[in-house]
């Protein structure tokens, strides 16, 4: 059975790491952990290290020019099944009376 850790226990342990007082090999064998697996963890804090910077009220905010396309796609496919549907009511009626 594999041993789970909690984002914050992970989060002490590479803490620990990245101070380097010990080496990885004496915290992996201090805390049950592989190596390899310290590693990674450390790997994945340092590459998401400059999120924890940014404005929450930024990423909102900052869309891309992908995501204004498909919503412009998307309100234009809206606005046309909508005259389709406002026709066919129309033509509907037209034939019942």
């Amino acid at each position: 059975m594999r041993k789970q850790y909690s984002p914050t226990q992970k989060a002490k342990i590479v803490l620990e790491v990245l101070k380097e007082e010990k080496t990885i090999t004496q915290i992996a064998s201090e805390q049950g952990v592989h190596p390899s697996q310290l590693c990674r963890w450390r790997d994945k804090v340092v590459a998401n290290l400059a999120s924890i910077f940014v404005d929450p009220s930024e990423k909102s905010t900052d869309k891309s020019p992908e995501y204004e396309a498909e919503l412009e796609k998307l309100y234009a496919e809206i606005g046309r099944l909508t005259t389709q549907l406002s026709w066919l009511k129309k033509k509907s009626g037209e034939q019942h009376e």
